[in-house]
């Protein structure tokens, strides 16, 4: 009897859902990745070395449920069932849970190190630093044969070239790597010929990356003199030293890329920059135009002034004229009601109302009977003429103008 394909995938899938339906397998992570599904696709395989791998799939209802981001490198277990990918005949691992090997332990002393660097104060914010807007020179605290130095350099080469780099050596892993990393940045600060330190490894175990969590080296990074930028690990990675430097990249490639803005970022920024100044140029230069403008307006041309002041003398001179006229018309006025009631008070007026004039015989006016005696000669000068009398007689006292007074005796 000669089996179909499908059959017999479909007896080896059945047979393994009944004898491997539940099993537990510890390894090392290989050829990790999640899809854009939530699913995760990788490998796993024996951390001696020894021979052994299969493909293994974790389904985002189990995906959702870790307490940690996986990685190439980690050891981990795996509770799960053996299946059979149909489609290709490929055997797999289907992971319902997953468990990280030997940091629990690790990762106890990482939370207990981090709470007391915490209340010491070396991951405040207050701490942080700018980083130089245009460093000449970076510094790199790595390993030679790291990744990350050749992904920094080539990040620092594309976006600024003209920006020297100084490495300064380092182991990143091992019981060594502590000190090794203390003494690089020291170096750096005794040299003091960079603007700005990157201090990167790439990614891997907790245990990888535990003397970025040693803490000579976190007080080493807190006490930099340089800005400093940790980029340890990828992207989900955290480290002491992440927390205590300037400024934290996800990524060393992203440490280079923080460190140094791109000559096109920096050229669309002057760009930018000079826009801007030239429009402000621009509206100081149309608003002092304006000014200029309204001043012109109101001042008008020379010869329209010259004119508006003349029309002002001639009429501020007519006005002058018609009040002097006004005023000798006034004065001429009163100087003839004056001159009216001068010849009223004449003396020729008064003498035509049938008074006279008395004089005695010296041309002096007689104005008391005290002054004359009988026989005294007088003259009555009146309107027409002058009568010459002689006193006959004195009555002294007042004279009435009535018929009844005292007739003169002889």
């Amino acid at each position: 009897m000669a089996w179909g394909v499908a059959a017999l995938l479909q007896a080896v899938s059945d047979h393994l859902a009944s004898r491997f339906s539940s099993l537990v397998v510890q390894g090392e992570l290989s050829g990790f990745s999640k899809a854009a599904s939530g699913h995760c696709y990788f490998s796993l395989k024996d951390a001696d070395g020894a021979p052994g791998l299969f493909r293994c799939a974790m389904f985002r209802r189990a995906v959702v449920s870790l307490d940690f981001a996986p990685s190439d490198g980690q050891q981990v277990q795996l509770r799960g069932r053996l299946a059979l990918y149909e489609p290709r005949g490929e055997l797999q691992f289907v992971v319902e849970h997953m468990a990280r090997v030997g940091t629990g332990a690790l990762y106890e002393e990482f939370l207990k190190r981090k709470a007391r660097l915490e209340a010491e104060g070396l991951f405040d914010l207050s701490r942080k630093r700018p980083l130089p807007a245009f460093p000449r020179t970076i510094g790199v605290v790595t390993s030679k044969a790291a990744a990350a130095l050749h992904d920094v350099i080539t990040a620092l080469k594309r976006r600024a070239p003209h920006v020297q780099v100084v490495v300064y050596p380092s182991l990143v892993q091992g019981a060594e790597a502590p000190a090794s990393l203390v003494d690089a940045l020291q170096q750096a600060w005794k040299r003091a010929e960079v603007d700005t330190l990157l201090l990167v490894r790439g990614g891997g175990s907790l245990e990888d990356l535990w003397s970025f969590n040693d803490e000579k080296v976190v007080r080493a990074v807190a006490q930099s003199p340089i800005p400093l930028i940790c980029g340890v690990g990828h992207e989900t990675d955290v480290t002491l030293c992440d927390l205590a430097a300037d400024l934290r990249a996800p990524t060393p490639t992203a440490a280079a890329e923080m460190a140094m803005a791109s000559r096109a970022d920096r050229l669309a920024q002057w760009m930018a920059l000079r826009q801007h100044m030239q429009t402000a140029c621009n509206r100081a230069i149309d608003a002092a135009y304006q000014s200029l403008d309204r001043l012109a307006h109101r001042a008008g041309r020379p010869g329209a002034l010259l004119q508006v002041q003349v029309q002002r003398l001639h009429s501020l001179q007519g006005r002058s004229v018609r009040g002097l006229r006004v005023r000798t018309q006034a004065e001429a006025a009163r100087l003839a009601s004056v001159a009216r009631s001068l010849a009223a008070a004449h003396p020729q007026h008064i003498l035509q109302r049938g008074y006279a004039w008395i004089e005695d015989d010296q041309g002096v006016a007689v104005s008391s009977v005290g002054t004359l005696v009988p026989g005294q000669g007088m003259v009555a000068v009146l309107a027409d003429g002058r009568a010459h009398a002689t006193v006959n007689g004195i009555t002294p006292g007042p004279v009435g103008l009535d018929s009844s007074a005292e007739k003169p005796g002889p």
